[in-house]
């Protein structure tokens, strides 16, 4: 198999709108390059958009506990916990990706996530 080529196929189906085209494609590369980030990280991504949270939270928890200064990562992890109904848990996340990079999209899912967690609603968005 030419992991490079079906890492690209994979690019492919995801920015085409099809994640779990991309998942599909992925978890062959993964398995044989568990060590690479960017993999492992557009897998968590194509797990996220076709809600398998738990997968997603797999490789998102994984790719923090080798890198922990991935803000990135941060995000994701509390966006998918978020969704997955644990704000207490995304918390800690979006707090870290936002204070590592403030960006508009991270502040306001850290204002979303808190308004939750408080109990004062806020929902929840893909």
């Amino acid at each position: 198999m030419d992991l490079y080529a079906e890492y690209e196929r994979a690019v492919r189906s995801f920015d085409a709108g099809d994640p779990i085209g991309a998942a599909n494609t992925l978890a062959p590369v993964v398995a044989a390059e568990p060590d690479n980030t960017s993999v492992r990280l557009l897998l968590a991504r194509a797990y996220y958009h076709s809600a398998q949270l738990r997968r997603a939270e797999e490789q998102l928890r994984w790719l923090i506990d080798r890198d922990p200064t991935d803000h990135y990562a941060h995000f994701v992890l509390g966006r998918t916990l978020e969704r997955l109904g644990k704000p207490g848990e995304a918390l800690p996340h979006l707090r870290m990706a936002l204070a590592m990079r403030p960006l508009d999209d991270y502040a306001d899912a850290l204002r979303r996530v808190e308004a939750r967690a408080a109990g004062r609603g806020g929902g929840t968005r893909r």
